[in-house]
């Protein structure tokens, strides 16, 4: 089975014990904690993906790790589970997912907000207003600067753009007039 649709039943079943039994942002933030972990040690990583190692090895790898980091009784046994399945190498992807649906969760939604010019923070407030009225949640917005769409705006939620650029408009109103 791929990776991330491994990554996506745990992070499913993840969430639904989260939210039966713990506090799901908890559980979020102890997640990140180990994959931090995992990512910042290379030997770490490496000893916990590696196939050479026998998964009684990566079990007490995780358990230490577990211990150590004070993690909740869900992510502890998450992460011997993953173990024992060798799959500890999915905890990034597992740790997207999770957040995604955490997200969806708490009714938030990220968008990528793209401008010719830097914004003022009150403008980057009334785009969030605006986003937040559109979509009917909580906006997470991140914004970036991008001088080749001469103004406007061009916003981004999930697989959605909505491109009000001038480089945009530009370029239909040339294809109009060629055609």
């Amino acid at each position: 089975m791929p990776s991330r649709a491994s990554a996506a039943r745990y992070a499913r079943a993840l969430f639904d014990v989260a939210l039966k039994e713990s506090d799901p942002v908890q559980i979020e933030g102890e997640l990140a904690a180990f994959a931090a972990l995992m990512s910042a040690n290379t030997e770490l990583q490496a000893a916990l993906t590696n196939p050479a190692v026998p998964a009684s090895g990566k079990r007490r790898i995780a358990e230490a790790l577990g211990a150590r980091l004070n993690a909740s009784p869900p992510v502890r046994k998450l992460l011997v589970l993953l173990a024992d399945r060798d799959r500890l190498g999915i905890v990034a992807d597992l740790l997207a997912l999770y957040r995604e649906r955490l997200m969806e969760h708490q009714q938030v939604v990220r968008a990528e907000v793209t401008t010719a010019a830097p914004l003022t923070p009150e403008r980057v407030t009334q785009i969030g207003q605006k986003l937040s009225a559109l979509t009917g949640r909580q906006v997470n917005m991140s914004t970036s600067v991008d001088p080749a769409i001469i103004g406007g705006v061009v916003t981004r939620i999930g697989s959605t753009v909505y491109d009000g650029s001038i480089a945009t408009q530009l370029a239909k109103l040339k294809e109009k007039l060629t055609v």
